[in-house]
């Protein structure tokens, strides 16, 4: 239970009373999709019981918003100002690390936003889209810190220095209870390929433009790989 306790703690503001300390999930970050379950169960539930499609989608990003403190959406524009940055690798990540918000993170933050609003919005079934979304979310954090070297001291190299390579295997095995949700089989197949081919790409341009990744990368691959997992739900 601690190391659970430390993990919702790490991932939401849920009220889960005396704070843990975070090594106890630093040594299991394969339970990531667990955070995804209990996420997605929460705004579902509310969600599931409001009628009109677009209010839903509206109630819902809110509510992922507030549930997760908006943490892994502040690594989303951080990204978005590393992205933008131009000139050498250290103006980069002088950009993608600085607390001020500028014009990348701005436009990252909407493009990825409104994705998961229409995503949403169409979804056949809201509650199930963002079971599936979030726990993809989650083996996508899951994966990137295994495998995504770190280029600076912080919590992602923190995280990182106790992973073993067998963790995204047992992450994606705790994905595996999606396909007992009343959905398509292939709607979640393509959402876990999703979940793989999201944080692989986001490694891939890290590494090249930053030359490794660090807690913010991690946290907006997160929100990019919920969003790119519900609409193709809607879509498929």
């Amino acid at each position: 239970m601690k190391t659970i306790k430390s993990l919702l703690q790490f991932t939401t503001v849920l009220p889960l009373g005396k704070p843990q300390d975070l090594e106890p999930f630093a040594r299991r970050s394969y339970i990531y999709p667990l955070a995804g379950y209990v996420i997605g169960v929460f705004v579902a539930l509310p969600v599931y019981f409001i009628a009109n499609p677009t209010i839903a989608a509206a109630v819902a990003v809110a509510l992922l918003l507030l549930i997760t403190g908006a943490h892994h959406f502040d690594g989303l524009l951080d990204l978005g100002d590393g992205l933008m940055a131009h000139g050498d690798q250290e103006k980069r990540i002088r950009a993608l690390t600085d607390r001020n918000v500028g014009a990348g993170a701005i436009a990252l933050g909407i493009a990825v936003t409104l994705l998961l609003f229409a995503g949403l919005q169409e979804a056949t079934s809201i509650a199930c889209a963002l079971i599936i979304g979030e726990v993809c979310a989650k083996f996508s954090m899951a994966f990137l810190t295994v495998y995504g070297k770190p280029f600076h001291e912080g919590m992602h190299s923190y995280l990182h220095q106790f992973a073993q390579p067998v963790f995204p295997a047992v992450s994606f095995l705790l994905c595996l209870p999606l396909f007992l949700l009343p959905i398509a089989p292939v709607k979640i197949i393509t959402a876990m390929l999703l979940m793989l081919l999201c944080p692989i790409v986001l490694l891939g341009i890290s590494q090249r433009i930053f030359g490794g990744i660090n807690g913010d990368v991690a946290g907006a691959s997160n929100e990019i790989t919920r969003a790119l997992v519900i609409v193709s739900i809607a879509l498929i």
